[in-house]
């Protein structure tokens, strides 16, 4: 009588959840040479950051239109079946941008990066806690003072104009603004992700991001100069930054848990600080540093935290 012996074989689920994490990993530091590129765009071009976001988007949304070219009954269906979650998901997003590339102008690409990925997410976590109306647990409320600490520590560091953050105070305004605006669009748009499809949720977003910032876009001049270096910007913006990275990410999310997924994406604001320092020379003194570490740190602690019915 012959024997068989079956070779161990690698458990497709496994591959596929180390697939996730790698997606999401790449993703974020895609994400983080966002405001390098475009401090870059802005030296070189004198673009505003309406123009620049309004730029970034329409190529995206190009991009991924073409992408989808055989499936416009379902973006059609979609719209249909929830027209103003994804009005409001669009708009926020053109709006959020504009803000954070005005931040990374008036404040530098680092804190910029901090204060408005920062505080998206502890926003969120206030909001629901709101929404609950219940008081928030030890740990949610620590998390929410040691984000307000690091605000406080970025703020009274970046207070005297720089090279590089020219006007620090309204960009801290103006990423704050980016911050609120992602908390509320994601808020808005967790619903609707649900029964649209991640590439047919951002098509439809960047669309109605790039046809929101048209009109201001217009007024501030739209204008670029034709060089390789522009060039290459604008589509390192468009195609990597938005298209590319949007699409890693939610193809990663099928396979990775949301609090997994938003400790990886951690990686782009040290990514943008990391880059700031290094190409455009910013300075990075200490009270950023630990303003940055408490910020991220109330960050993935508000991600992390176990969740009881009891406790929001």
């Amino acid at each position: 009588m012959s024997t068989s012996r079956t070779l161990p074989t690698a458990d497709p689920a496994v591959a596929q959840a180390r697939t996730g994490l790698i997606q999401i990993t790449v993703t974020g530091v895609l994400w983080g040479t966002t405001g390098v590129a475009v401090q870059l765009l802005r030296e070189s071009t004198g673009l505003s950051p309406v123009s620049i976001g309004f730029h970034r988007l329409a190529i995206a949304a190009i991009v991924l239109l073409a992408c989808t070219a055989g499936r416009f009954g379902t973006i059609l269906a979609a719209l249909r079946a929830a027209p103003v979650p994804l009005l409001v998901t669009g708009v926020g997003l053109g709006l959020y941008q504009a803000l954070y590339f005005a931040a990374v102008a008036l404040a530098g690409v680092g804190v910029a990066t901090v204060v408005s990925l920062g505080l998206a997410p502890v926003l969120a976590a206030a909001w629901e806690s709101v929404r609950a109306r219940r008081i928030p647990g030890p740990l949610r409320l620590g998390t929410l003072i040691a984000a307000v600490a690091g605000l406080a520590l970025i703020t009274g560091a970046t207070a005297q104009p720089t090279a590089a953050a020219p006007a620090p105070l309204l960009g801290l305004l103006a990423a704050a603004g980016s911050g609120l605006g992602y908390a509320v669009t994601t808020l808005i748009s967790r619903q609707v992700s649900q029964r649209t499809a991640p590439m047919t949720l951002t098509t439809i977003s960047t669309v109605i991001g790039a046809l929101t910032l048209a009109p201001l876009a217009l007024v501030a001049g739209v204008g670029v100069p034709v060089r390789v270096d522009t060039v290459a910007l604008l589509l390192h913006l468009g195609v990597v930054t938005t298209a590319v990275a949007y699409a890693l990410f939610y193809a990663g999310l099928r396979t990775t848990a949301g609090s997994v997924a938003a400790v990886l994406t951690l990686l782009e604001p040290l990514t943008a600080a990391a880059l700031a320092v290094a190409l455009l020379h910013e300075p990075l003194p200490l009270p950023v540093i630990v303003g940055g570490a408490l910020l991220l740190s109330a960050v993935a602690a508000t991600y992390l935290a176990p969740a009881r019915p009891d406790t929001p």
